[in-house]
């Protein structure tokens, strides 16, 4: 059975079981239903503790530890190029999103400067990372309330930015393509790269997202279901820490793109002068479920808008920056035709001496798609960091639930959550 209902007798703040005997007090209507972890509208192993008078929820308290992995201590036992691979999962529906947050904590921590090139395509891959996000989101936005044709309208967009990761790292769900100043490996054909890309922003995304906004933006079902629905303002949202579409959904204009830039987002990126990429952020009012709805449709558009300026002016040049540090590894070219390319190589690959980190600690974040993804690293100058801490935006935007919740039937839990976007591989690290 997928609902798990007990009559209520503790109080849910402080204790963490439910048990099955009532209260020596009649409580009446007061019931404990416990939903998830195992529920297929938790989109993920997470559990909440509802307690219900009637129908009306009167408190939730969610409950986290079920797909605990140990990720961020796993960055204490892998090196800066290998810990890429544990990030990605931390964010399973925009992974390639976590690669580039990671590595840019990682260089700013080794004082490497991108090349233009990378910078271009980082900007690029991290933009298609907020679609994949968003796509899921909005198309799973009315399967939650029962209505199947827009999330296939989603799910299969997401499927082209599949094809397009597997063509460039030979990995669909995982790509794990960034590294400590560059990538694994420069664009296998960048001809055939573009075409992939402009096919996919210009005659294949466009007119799904224009059906999923003729299907569900007037709909009278799906409105009724999510206008007013979830409420937050923007002082909660500011005092809540709540960052992303969830934040500039009740009227918070925050972006790490425009207030603190980086790649592309950023005036000068290719140190020639050029001036950063044009995009608007989308910012409502009402902060419910149907502005987080509306607010992320719009990012879509806004990606799409970001990616259509970089994508015809990719530079030239190495990928990796290579000559700015020795922590990079060297070109194949290199390797196979100077002894100091073989020798940094097999430092870096195969014994872990070539990295001579600082004796330092520093934070970096990326705006992803679901609000301020952040790496704290404390380096000890070994190969591999001496703490890795993530600062995901799913965890802190989780803890506003109870909040939202309080007051609204149950069957509005889904629409809530679902407006959330929460993965569960971020809440436990």
């Amino acid at each position: 059975m997928p609902y798990d209902l007990k009559p209520f007798d503790v109080d849910v703040e402080t204790t963490p079981y439910v048990v099955d005997r009532l209260s020596p007090a009649d409580t009446g209507n007061r019931w404990v239903l416990n939903f998830g972890p195992q529920h297929p509208a938790t989109h993920t192993t997470l559990r909440l503790v509802l307690e219900l008078d009637g129908e009306r929820v009167v408190r939730a308290v969610p409950h986290i530890g079920y797909l605990h992995s140990g990720f961020e201590k796993l960055g204490e036992h892998l090196d800066y190029n290998q810990y890429v691979t544990i990030v990605s999962r931390m964010n399973y529906v925009s992974p390639i999103s976590n690669d580039i947050a990671w590595h840019a904590a990682v260089e700013r921590l080794f004082g490497i400067d991108l090349t233009p090139r990378c910078k271009v395509v980082r900007t690029i891959l991290a933009e298609l990372g907020r679609i994949q996000d968003h796509l899921l989101c909005v198309g799973a936005a009315a399967i939650d309330l029962g209505a199947f044709t827009a999330f296939l309208y989603g799910f299969n967009e997401r499927e082209r930015i599949y094809d397009i990761m597997d063509f460039i790292s030979g990995q669909r769900f995982h790509p794990d393509y960034t590294r400590v100043g560059g990538t694994m490996a420069d664009l296998p054909d960048e001809a055939m790269f573009k075409k992939l890309i402009k096919t996919f922003i210009r005659e294949q995304l466009p007119p799904a997202i224009a059906d999923l906004e003729r299907l569900l933006n007037r709909n009278r079902i799906f409105r009724d279901r999510t206008e007013g629905i979830g409420t937050i303002s923007k002082e909660e949202a500011i005092a809540w820490s709540i960052t992303g579409p969830v934040a500039r959904a009740s009227g918070v204009k925050r972006d790490l793109r425009k207030d603190e830039p980086y790649l592309c987002y950023a005036d000068n990126w290719d140190g020639l002068g050029a001036p950063a990429v044009n995009f608007k952020v989308p910012v409502a009012g009402g902060g419910d479920v149907y502005c987080r709805y509306l607010v992320r449709l719009e990012e879509i558009r806004q990606s799409i808008h970001i990616i259509e300026q970089l994508i015809d002016h990719i530079p030239g040049g190495p990928m990796n920056a290579y000559d700015d540090s020795k922590m990079v590894k060297p070109p194949k070219s290199s390797v196979y035709g100077s002894i100091e390319g073989l020798i940094q190589h097999f430092e870096l690959v195969m014994t872990n001496r070539g990295w001579q980190a600082p004796v330092a600690e520093v934070y970096t974040a990326n705006e992803t798609a679901n609000g301020e993804l952040g790496f704290y690293i404390v380096a000890d100058g070994g190969p591999r960091a001496w703490r890795a801490k993530c600062r995901p935006p799913s965890f802190i935007n989780y803890q506003v639930f109870p909040k939202m919740m309080e007051g609204h039937l149950l069957s509005d839990a889904v629409a809530i959550l679902g407006s959330l976007n929460i993965i569960a591989a971020e809440l436990d690290r």
